[in-house]
């Protein structure tokens, strides 16, 4: 018996390719098994479910995936990973792929920053204009 919990993305016939993209974006990360109807992966360790199930279900910001990002060049690379093809920009650090999966990429130094009560509320004012976030812009708020 296993207990372990992992996502299953519902795909428009797209799992395959979604899979693949997303195994180019994050480092260790692998296809694990794939088939006309499913394909299941890794990323950075982490076990997700592909379902090529159709048109009938869309992904929205209910649902989103965190990556913590210790640096800029962490915070750049996924950004500027996911967005590409067709994705779209949000604001205070969340974005949608070209497949319309939500993500937020998010600095780890922000959640000390915001812990701080002589900087959150200026810290906060610098991050709500911010679409990616800029680690320099937050440490000097």
């Amino acid at each position: 018996m296993t207990d372990q919990i992992y996502p299953c993305l519902w795909f428009d016939g797209q799992a395959q390719a979604a899979a693949e993209y997303y195994c180019s974006v994050f480092k260790n990360s692998r296809i694990i098994a794939d088939n006309q109807m499913v394909v299941t992966f890794e990323l950075n360790g982490n076990k997700f479910m592909g379902l090529n199930g159709g048109p009938q279900f869309k992904f929205n910001e209910s649902i989103s995936f965190v990556i913590d990002c210790e640096t800029q060049v962490e915070i750049d690379h996924y950004w500027n990973s996911l967005i590409a093809d067709g994705g779209k920009e949000g604001n205070c650090g969340w974005l949608k792929d070209k497949f319309g999966v939500s993500w937020q990429i998010v600095p780890i130094v922000l959640l000390k920053l915001l812990n701080d009560p002589t900087r959150a509320q200026r810290v906060m004012a610098a991050y709500m204009k911010m679409k990616k976030c800029d680690i320099e812009t937050l440490l000097n708020a």
